[in-house]
């Protein structure tokens, strides 16, 4: 079952702790390509030293501020494209960047899971998809299986490459699945 808005439209913590385990779909013409998410990280606005949005709305950033569900695509360190989905409330600008993935289908390869950077790679994912409805998109969504979780198999950590956020830092805001 696909995803919808309002799965998004709560808590940053929540949609980042319960996407784990949610199937990532990227759809390009007649191939699909599905993924399990096993890591995420949640920014939570403004006062979130390590989120874009700490310093304002941008133009870069600006997806941050629109409607839950929609993507913020962004590049990092001139190499990766990182994919957040925008989640809250409208001019709350807050998002879960998808971190890790184990792939269903669509590869015959062995795959790097683990990073963001390798992880839009593999599901074909650039800037020309950032502020993308995933709600209504035939090129990208979330579906949910009802894959079962048992919470043990779920665990906390601070964010990773944030040094520079101060107390920040520190907060448990990594999302694993164990599988």
């Amino acid at each position: 079952m696909k995803l919808k808005r309002e799965f998004f439209e709560r808590d940053t913590l929540e949609v980042a702790r319960d996407l784990l385990g949610k199937i990532i779909v990227r759809e390009i013409g007649e191939r699909i390509i599905k993924a399990r998410i096993i890591e995420t990280e949640a920014y939570c606005g403004v006062e979130d030293k390590a989120c874009h949005a700490r310093h304002g709305k941008t133009k870069r950033n600006a997806p941050m501020w629109g409607p839950a569900g929609f993507t913020y695509v962004y590049l990092c360190m001139g190499l990766h494209n990182l994919l957040n989905i925008v989640t809250g409330e409208k001019d709350q600008p807050e998002a879960v960047l998808i971190r890790g993935i184990i792939p269903l289908t669509g590869t015959s390869k062995k795959f790097k899971s683990y990073g963001p950077g390798n992880l839009t790679k593999y599901l074909k994912i650039n800037r020309g998809l950032n502020n993308h409805d995933t709600i209504y998109s035939r090129q990208l969504w979330f579906e949910d299986d009802e894959f079962a979780i048992a919470l043990k198999n779920i665990t906390s950590a601070p964010r990773i490459g944030i040094s520079y956020a101060a107390e920040y830092r520190h907060k448990p805001w990594r999302f694993t699945l164990k599988i």
